[in-house]
């Protein structure tokens, strides 16, 4: 002892090197830093002096260990373990030794200064080598993403390991060290501060690791917190920790978390309440505008702020006000960390309805604040508060009476420019739903009558406690001052004399008492009269009595008064007077009572109408929100989109009526090309439909058909095909129960009770499901026969068209994947073929509006399933027409019975009923268009198959002599690369092709063929509209015009004169839109033919009719995108569309648009030319319309190249402008572009171009526009100056301009060229039905295109047309009104050829 008595005091050191230099003040110094060879038996020699000395070995051996801690990046791995495995050895002897040894009263100074020294060594060694192993920790972290160095990636593993390991049991030790009682050691109140920090720094050291936050070091993390409370709580050290956690929270972001869980187990397990509000204020004091600049740390303290305030959200509260003022900093990251922690406080501990005023004011103004914040200028702290109010509510801890306020706010958010915003305010909406106070089912007009029959309730109730607390309020006093000047009018007719006054024939009592009860009596009846005369009495007849003991005074009538006045009022005592007084008290009692039920019943109607008048506003705001988030369907965001399917998935749940359009709104998003969306529509049905509440399978399946019926019943084609795709994918995963099939076939067949509407729901749904599993049909095709196509078809076409519709799900893709497979077929004599003619040929003959879309079905389904259809279609044909010549035969007899003398023109088809010959034609086109389907289609594939299989059958016999041919010539090597390119295959498709081809130009429509027998009629038909003016006959005499055209191309060249002028001169709406479709069929089968009539599809874009419109803007929507029509110059026709009055039509431009700003450049390719069209005054365009069209084509203008290419053109463009409003459409033009640098030097390059059109005032003020949201941009010094330049350009040729303009205005006009002959501007955008391009000028016929077979061409001699003249057969009918003429010179005579190449030699 006495040796280490002698040793100095140890003092310790800023840094390890201040150890190896005297400080003059007799400190312990290192003698001499042993070698790292001489490392090992050092540290042997301190572990057996430890064994013999215990702790205080280290005074003779502190420099062995020093020796490690010098060396330590170099020294071996083993002496830096054995280092510290003996420290921690050492530390934990002298831990458990001390409170023995500070416990002995008998303890020498010299021993405690040894043991001090002692602990001070031995803590600064240990803690020495926690900072060294956590650095080398660090390193080799941080060069794990280093590929090289193997070995030393390996080294650092087993180093680390080791120390992973020991981390948490030093840690432990050193708390241990931190809970004893050490200022005996330091006779002093408190431990060394050094010595403290010493323990504190390698905490700090530790959790700057970044990997301190995973879960696997959960246990060091509370080592740490543990040993850096006990340091706090012992040691005093609040003020250093406080700075250190702040700095440190400002440097390493990864430690927001850690701190935060930290601060809050110190606050709640060892009361360090204090140190939460130091450390919110050292936050709160940072500067804002510092803070938008520091991006690591203003995200640790946000981070710490929003976790903290999740774990000690009461203490946060309390320290609120200091972190206020951040919320009008720029940092939007310390906004939302200020709104989280508000929003803890609200969810945690301002919830609940036994709140304090205080506290309910603390809670109103956090609520305030957060829906201020809605509407931030921030996109994240919008998005970050939607998500808080979304938890809020979630939690029930946002009050009633903020409810609609932050729906509305939510639902104003839906137009959001951040899609996250938008985001966010759906799912608010949805918790809104979810978390509702008032009902499970929300429809306006289920809450709108209990809501209007209980505020009536309640005005009766107010109306009727009203009158009750008025008579209850008024004192007997005030009543006898209400009454007193009648009263007082009664006393003074006493005193008149007596013939003035009639005498009262009233007696006094017997008794004062029953007086005084009479007079009372009197005046509650208000006979003030007799009350006063009886009165008089009285006080003649009791002199001296009370109440009439008051002397007769000179004024007699005051005294009268008086006494009425207490006997009114009751204050009087007078004898035996004690009963009435108790009865009155009762009686006010019961009042009082009756008054206070009122009351409460009134608050409760009052509470019942505002719960109500709650929920009718709420369901008001969802509806609102249902419009908003239906639109919101077909955005670009795949998440929003999944947002909105999800919400009216919630809204559907909840009753909402108007959830219905939005479900089948999101039909079509199943052939969305995002998997997300799919799967989203996909789960949004399995949830609505397929998850039923009921119990049993039977119930269920009940449900879930009638579901699905309802949206099948009045749907369109659209929604049934989208419904059929996701039923069809439920079928293919099972998810549809075998109860479900059941039941359909059950109400199709009629074994439930179901109406005609209900059978057919049930095929149809059957046809869907088929669609996924075809045996659902093909085990079942007799019962589908017998009961829809049997003796019933006739009955219900509808219920026989969908049977149709159903079995030809048998058929598949006419196109089969395997090539060698045959196409499923069924024999010619098959039931299911003579049922469909039977059922078509009864039907004809009866005039029914279903009978021709069953016959479309019936006819499409032979030619899709029968082996020879074109036989069977025959004979329904001649059945069909045998039966109208019957009727003809009939009608011809029964006109010459009765003796009528028709000439010979008055009789034919005219005679028919027109429903017979409206079925006959219909079914004419039919036959026509599925007989050349049938031929391209069906038969082509038929014949490809069969020679692929001759041909591989041939390739297997000849495989060995083919070989030997390749390996002994080289002459065919031509012939064998011909087969590798496929050319051979090619040529044989184009034979087949032509085979085709020929078929149907040659055979179909010749004198031998059954359809030829019906073109003439279908052409009288057409052209006598007079004579056969019903609109359906003459609407299907157009389609089954269009559809003869498409067999042959001869025929339709020799027709398309006929077909266009009907499309132009009809009449019928329903006739123009059948021929527009018709025409653009013919464009994509014979593109050279219809060519030169392409102007006259573009007409019918203007038609009057919006059906028409409509119809004609799809179908050039698929010409232009299918490339099939030419799109320059008339386009600008699609672009008027966009400001067309009818919404279908608008939205059919705008989708024709979208898809061809999908096509590279064609949009910014024909933008110059649509601004020359429609800024041309001919075309009729407003301004006003003008700029919308403009800003809907300019928002596809995306990329830099073409806004500058753009911005070139249009100043181009001034100089050819003839008119102002040209000059100003092509400035706002410019307006509309993202101007960049680039596009600015555009500018400045062409100013000449329009220099002098700058006095215009409009012109000049677009201008400015466009500078000034270049400006707005934040441009470089340089473009800065440049716009600047260009401004006061700009500026002098406007101001330049003026001052000419005004001189002389003559002179500074531009010449324009006068046309000959000026055209009129139309008003509307819409013609009349005229010619497209002339006023009177009649239609020239196109000349003849060449054919592909030159051989065919030269057979056929090119003829001149003819005039044409359609005539009626009715005489007495006026000209214009039966016919339709038709001159040569009214056709277009340019031509411009398309060539068509073959399809299949491209492959």
């Amino acid at each position: 002892m006495a040796g280490a008595v002698a040793v100095p005091q140890f003092q310790l050191p800023l840094s390890p090197a201040d150890l190896l230099q005297d400080d003059g003040y007799g400190h312990y110094v290192v003698q001499e830093v042993l070698p790292i060879p001489e490392l090992p038996p050092a540290l042997a020699a301190f572990r057996a002096a430890f064994r013999a000395r215990g702790a205080l070995a280290v005074l003779q051996h502190f420099d062995s260990v020093y020796g490690v801690l010098h060396h330590f990046r170099t020294v071996g791995t083993a002496v830096k373990e054995d280092a510290l495995e003996l420290m921690v050895k050492v530390v934990s002897h002298h831990s458990n030794e001390l409170p023995g040894i500070l416990s002995d009263s008998g303890l020498s100074h010299a021993d405690r200064a040894a043991h001090l020294n002692a602990l001070k060594m031995n803590c600064y060694l240990l803690t020495s080598l926690v900072d060294a192993f956590e650095m080398e920790t660090l390193k080799n972290s941080l060069s794990e993403a280093d590929p090289g160095g193997k070995n030393k990636k390996n080294h650092a593993k087993t180093s680390g390991s080791f120390w992973e390991e020991e981390r948490e049991p030093v840690l432990r030790l050193l708390t241990q060290v931190l809970q004893l009682d050490l200022r005996q050691l330091w006779g002093s109140l408190s431990v060394e501060e050094e010595f403290v920090s010493l323990m504190m720094g390698n905490c700090y050291r530790i959790l700057e690791n970044p990997s301190i936050g995973l879960q696997k070091y959960r246990a060091t993390r509370e080592a740490v917190t543990h040993l850096l409370a006990g340091a706090l709580i012992h040691c005093g050290q609040m003020f250093s920790a406080t700075l250190k956690i702040t700095q440190m929270l400002q440097h390493f972001e990864h430690v927001a978390p850690v701190f935060a869980q930290a601060v809050s187990l110190w606050a709640k397990e060892y009361g360090l309440k204090s140190l939460v509000g130091e450390l919110l204020r050292e936050i709160g004091q940072k500067c804002p505008q510092d803070l938008a600049h520091e991006a690591s740390g203003v995200k640790a303290y946000s981070a710490f702020v929003t976790e903290l305030a999740g774990e000690i959200p009461a203490l946060v509260l309390s320290n609120m006000s200091v972190l206020l003022h951040h919320l009008d900093g720029e940092s939007y990251v310390m906004r939302n960390a200020i709104l989280a922690a508000m929003a803890e406080a609200l969810m945690q501990v301002l919830n609940g309805d036994q709140l304090e005023e205080a506290a309910r004011g603390t809670r109103d103004k956090f609520l305030s604040m957060l829906q201020a914040h809605v509407c931030d200028v921030h996109s994240f702290v919008r998005s970050r508060v939607l998500q808080l109010f979304t938890r809020i509510v979630q939690c029930k801890a946002l009050p009633l009476t903020h409810f609609q306020s932050v729906v509305s706010l939510a639902v104003g958010r839906l137009n959001d420019k951040s899609v996250i915003v938008v985001k966010n305010a759906i799912q608010l909406l949805a918790a809104f739903l979810s978390n509702n106070p008032f009902s499970c089912k929300l429809s306006c007009a289920d809450l709108d009558k209990p809501l209007k029959k209980e505020v009536q309730k309640l005005q009766e109730m107010r109306d009727r406690v009203r009158s009750t607390a008025v008579a209850a309020v008024i004192t007997p006093e005030e009543e006898w001052e209400a009454m007193l000047p009648e009263v007082r009018a009664a006393t003074q007719q006493l005193f008149q004399p007596l013939q003035e006054r009639e005498e009262e024939m009233l007696e006094v009592e017997e008794t004062v008492e029953s007086t005084v009860e009479q007079i009372a009596g009197l005046l509650r009846k208000l006979n003030y009269k007799s009350a006063a005369c009886l009165t008089q009495k009285a006080l003649c007849r009791f002199q001296g009595k009370e109440p009439f003991s008051s002397l007769m005074e000179e004024n007699e009538e005051a005294t009268i008064l008086d006494i009425l006045k207490r006997l009114y009022i009751g204050s009087c005592p007078g004898e035996n007077s004690e009963d009435p007084p108790n009865d009155n008290s009762s009686h006010k009692t019961k009042e009082v009572v009756q008054e206070e039920q009122s009351q409460t019943e009134l608050v409760k109607q009052e509470t019942l109408v505002q719960y109500l008048q709650d929920a009718y506003n709420f369901s008001v705001k969802i509806t609102e929100a249902l419009n908003l988030i239906s639109k919101l369907m077909y955005e670009n965001s795949v998440s929003v989109v999944q947002e909105a399917i999800e919400f009216f998935v919630t809204v559907s749940q909840f009753g909402v009526p108007q959830a219905l359009p939005g479900v089948r709104r999101m039909l079509p998003l199943i052939w969305s090309k995002e998997p997300g969306i799919k799967e989203a529509v996909l789960n949004a049905y399995r949830q609505l439909y397929l998850s039923p509440s009921e119990d049993s399978e039977r119930a269920k399946a009940q449900s879930l058909v009638h579901s699905l019926s309802l949206i099948v019943v009045d749907a369109s084609l659209g929604t049934i095909q989208c419904l059929e795709e996701i039923i069809s994918e439920f079928v293919r995963k099972d998810e549809i129960k075998p109860a479900v099939i059941q039941l359909l076939w059950e109400q199709f067949t009629e074994k439930s009770e179901c109406s005609s509407l209900e059978q057919r729901t049930a095929v149809m749904l059957l046809g869907m499901m088929a669609r996924g599993k075809p045996e659902i049909i093909g085990s079942n095709l007799d019962i589908l026969i017998t009961v829809g196509l049997s003796e019933k078809a006739c009955e219900d076409y509808r219920l026989a068209q969908e049977v149709c519709n159903v079995i030809s799900k048998l058929g598949g893709d006419p196109k089969p994947a395997n090539k060698n497979s045959a196409p499923f077929r069924l024999p010619q004599n098959h039931m299911l073929f003579g049922c469909l003619s039977e059922a078509v040929s009864k039907g004809f003959a009866q005039p029914s509006t279903h009978w021709i879309p069953f016959m479309d079905a019936a006819v499409m389904l032979i030619y899709q399933l029968a082996e020879g259809a074109e036989e069977i279609c025959a004979h329904i044909l001649q059945v069909c027409s045998q039966q109208a010549l019957e009727k003809l035969q009939e009608a011809d007899s029964q006109n010459s019975d009765s003796g009528n003398s028709h000439s010979t023109d008055s009789g034919g088809a005219a005679s028919l009923p027109t429903f017979m010959l409206m079925h006959l034609v219909s079914l004419v086109g039919q036959v026509a268009m599925q007989q050349v389907a049938h031929l391209e289609v069906s038969v082509s594939a038929e014949i490809r198959r069969r020679r692929i299989l001759k041909e591989e059958k041939t390739k297997k016999h000849s495989d060995s002599s083919k070989k030997k041919r390749r390996s002994q010539a080289t002459g065919n090597d031509s012939t064998t690369m011909e087969e590798e390119l496929g050319l051979v295959t090619a040529t044989a498709d184009d034979t087949e092709a032509e085979f085709i081809h020929s078929i149907c130009e040659t055979e179909l429509l010749d004198g031998k063929h059954l359809l030829s027998a019906f073109v003439p009629l279908v052409l009288r038909i057409c052209n006598n509209p007079g004579l056969y003016s019903d609109s359906a006959l003459s609407a299907a005499a157009a389609l089954t015009l269009g559809k003869l055209c498409m067999i042959s191309s001869e025929f339709c060249d020799s027709h398309l004169r006929l077909l266009f002028t009907m499309m132009e001169k009809s009449t019928l709406p329903g006739v123009r839109s059948n021929l527009i479709i018709a025409a653009g069929d013919l464009a994509i089968h014979f593109p050279n033919l219809v060519e030169p009539w392409t102007s006259h599809l573009y007409a019918r874009l203007k038609d009057p009719c919006p059906s028409v419109r409509q119809t004609a803007g799809l179908v050039m929507t698929h010409l232009i995108l299918k490339d099939m029509v030419k799109v320059k110059g008339q386009v600008s026709e699609m672009a008027a569309l966009l400001i067309d009055p009818d919404e279908a039509v608008v939205g059919v431009a705008q989708n024709f648009f979208g898809e061809l700003s999908n096509k590279g450049n064609a949009i910014y390719n024909l933008l110059p030319d649509i601004i020359s069209h429609l800024s041309n005054p001919d075309c009729g365009i407003e301004e006003e319309s003008f700029h919308t069209v403009m800003r809907h084509l300019f928002s596809y203008i995306t990329k830099d190249k073409q806004t500058e290419s753009l911005v070139e053109k249009l100043c181009h463009r001034f100089r050819t402008a003839r008119t102002e409003r040209q000059y100003r459409d092509l400035s706002h033009c410019l307006t509309l572009l993202p101007v960049s640098e680039r596009g600015l030097h555009k500018l400045q390059d062409n100013f000449d171009c329009f220099a002098d059109k700058l006095q215009d005032p409009a012109v000049y003020s677009c201008f400015q526009t466009v500078l000034a949201r270049f400006r707005r941009a934040g441009v470089k010094p340089e473009a800065k100056a440049l716009a600047e330049e260009l401004e006061q350009k700009l500026s002098a040729s406007h101001n330049r301009g003026l001052d000419s303009t005004e001189t002389c205005q003559e002179g500074s006009r531009i010449p324009v060229s006068v046309p000959a002959k000026q055209k009129k501007i139309r008003s509307s955008s819409h013609q009349p039905l005229s010619p497209v391009n002339r006023d009177d000028e009649d239609f020239v016929t196109p000349q003849s295109c060449t054919l592909r077979n030159q051989k065919r061409a030269q057979k056929r001699r090119p003829r001149k047309k003819a005039v044409i003249s359609f005539s009626s057969d009715e005489e007495n009918s006026s000209e214009d009104e039966l016919s339709a003429e038709l001159r040569e010179e009214e056709t277009p005579t340019k031509t411009t050829p398309i060539t068509r190449s073959s399809a299949r030699r491209l492959r």
